[in-house]
């Protein structure tokens, strides 16, 4: 395959997945591959990628749990093209598609059957706050657009079967309106904090709720990421370097 000189080749989980990356705008980092990591599916189930950006997630978890049927959806036709070129890249054959569309209308092949677990890793700011990239594409992916998180979230509960899993990766000042807008949709609520090193607060949290569950929230002991020195931790190496999984429960 012959790489656009636009576009870098990256790879993740210690090289098991190869990722082509535009050089400008969104460009993935270790949040997609801890969010793939946090998923309990197994064998034979159906997954959807929720903002899948360049399928970073996805191909991830298609490594790490061989069998499943993962579909990725994002507004931008950008990022589906290279998505669609990573599943190539990466010998993905039918198991995992990606799919442009917009979540407040999400396209047929999306909802005409619910999936098991549906991930996302949602824009983490809110419009009109801060100062957004000036990069359209990456803007896209950080900044809220026409979707707030209550938007995100809903499409996530709508897509899952009941007792399906929903899981969230996003910044840890930002819980209380994720936990919020589970508050009626989603219950079993586990919460786990990814902290940046000893004695940091966490910056990143994973938010996982099972539709039509209704047993009381629970906050795990989180993942430390790094030591003292800077290095990642040796839980955090497993995860991204191996493969490993991020079990949500204490």
């Amino acid at each position: 395959m012959n790489i656009n000189p636009a576009t870098t080749e990256d790879s993740l989980l210690g090289g098991r997945v190869r990722l082509l990356q535009g050089r400008d705008g969104y460009r993935a980092a270790i949040d997609p591959v801890l969010l793939a990591a946090a998923i309990p599916a197994v064998s034979g189930q159906r997954v959807l990628d929720l903002g899948c950006g360049t399928g970073a997630a996805s191909l991830c978890l298609s490594v790490r749990v061989p069998g499943l049927k993962i579909s990725g959806l994002d507004l931008q036709p950008g990022l589906i093209d290279l998505a669609r070129q990573n599943a190539a890249l990466n010998e993905c054959g039918e198991d995992v598609r990606f799919l442009c569309g917009d979540l407040l209308e999400p396209p047929r092949q999306i909802t005409d059957k619910p999936f098991d677990h549906v991930m996302v890793n949602p824009p983490y700011l809110e419009a009109d706050t801060g100062h957004p990239p000036p990069e359209p594409a990456k803007a896209i992916a950080n900044v809220e657009g026409a979707a707030g998180l209550n938007d995100w979230v809903q499409a996530a509960a709508a897509a899952v079967v009941h007792k399906g899993s929903v899981t969230f990766i996003h910044r840890g000042d930002r819980i209380d309106d994720l936990l919020a807008a589970f508050h009626g949709c989603l219950g079993g609520i586990i919460v786990l904090p990814l902290w940046p090193g000893p004695g940091k607060a966490a910056k990143r949290v994973i938010v996982s709720g099972r539709k039509g569950v209704t047993s009381p929230a629970q906050i795990n002991p989180g993942l430390t990421l790094h030591e003292s020195n800077g290095a990642f931790s040796e839980a955090a190496n497993a995860i991204l370097q191996d493969a490993s999984g991020l079990s949500l429960k204490a």
